[in-house]
């Protein structure tokens, strides 16, 4: 599976973004999808998921309520829109699907290139 991070750039604080996660090479609906960051310095870290076919998501409690993810199978296309953008969001933003159920780092089976956000304060 090769997959494609896109839609990052630079905003203001309490703007937004939608990023999106092109997949090709796989069945798309296979996998769950996994939004993760990474700011300088930092850990990479999980910010949302969401299962094989969109009957499940889950947030971290940093992006919970501002944050939504999203995806469309015939598209092959996953989707996270941020709103109500912090300074702390600031980050690369990785997607990555895996069927193991475990959405953690060391549970993804395939990563796509990161997208950079920087948010302005």
């Amino acid at each position: 599976v090769q997959l494609q991070a896109s839609g990052g750039g630079l905003v203001q604080a309490g703007g937004s973004l939608s990023l999106s996660c092109a997949a090709s090479g796989r069945t798309f609906s296979n996998y769950d999808m996994v939004w993760f960051r990474q700011a300088p310095g930092k850990e990479r870290e999980f910010v949302a998921g969401i299962s094989r076919f969109g009957r499940s998501t889950y947030f971290s409690d940093s992006v919970k309520d501002r944050f939504t993810i999203s995806r469309d199978n015939a598209k092959n296309t996953g989707y996270l829109q941020m709103n109500s953008l912090k300074p702390e969001d600031t980050a690369v933003y990785y997607c990555a699907f895996t069927y193991s159920g475990t959405w953690s780092v060391e549970g993804m089976t395939y990563w796509g290139k990161g997208t950079q956000v920087t948010v302005s304060s």
